[in-house]
């Protein structure tokens, strides 16, 4: 029997290769640049595994996850995203996703993720020995309030006591390392 993998992500780069490789590994693939395409694909054929990019252009992926549980109780959902912090990661689980990787991720982490087939010494392997650079500190505060204040810039600049354009510039940001 055929499983589905679903592809959800902006990047046409990466779709196009995670796409082979996963056709490559006997799935049926279906890519979808944003939400809206995601769900008209999933109606036409509900997969079976999905990996959903977090940021893309319009709605965030996380906001797809439920749709996907409700048209296949089943799924098995992954959220990519190169913008990885605590805070989405809690949310990304909460919604009803299986796992979390920040990008890049090659096709076995992903399956790996995906399946938890994942050794508990791969999963630790990314816990640093040291603590956490004040700068990410910083950056994962910002990203909780941010979720808090469903993400209105505004709204999370005035809790934070920041300019909303500082906050902006900050966020424009990739984050900042360990």
């Amino acid at each position: 029997m055929t499983r589905h993998f679903l592809i959800v992500d902006d990047d046409p780069a990466f779709t196009r290769v995670l796409a082979r490789a996963m056709t490559r590994r006997g799935f049926e693939v279906q890519v979808a640049r944003d939400v809206a395409t995601a769900v008209a694909l999933a109606h036409q054929q509900a997969p079976d595994l999905a990996t959903v990019d977090l940021k893309m252009e319009g709605p965030s992926g996380l906001c797809l996850i439920p749709q996907l549980k409700q048209l296949n109780s089943e799924v098995r959902i992954l959220v990519l995203t190169g913008y990885a912090s605590i805070a989405t990661a809690v949310e990304a689980i909460k919604s009803g996703a299986h796992n979390y990787l920040p990008k890049p991720a090659d096709a076995d982490q992903i399956l790996r993720a995906l399946e938890g087939e994942a050794e508990a010494s791969e999963l630790n392997s990314d816990i640093p020995d040291t603590p956490m650079s004040v700068n990410r500190l910083e950056w994962e505060h910002i990203q909780k309030v941010l979720h808090e204040h469903e993400g209105n810039i505004s709204a999370t600049a005035r809790a934070l006591g920041m300019h909303r354009r500082t906050l902006q510039r900050k966020l424009a940001k990739h984050p900042v390392r360990r």
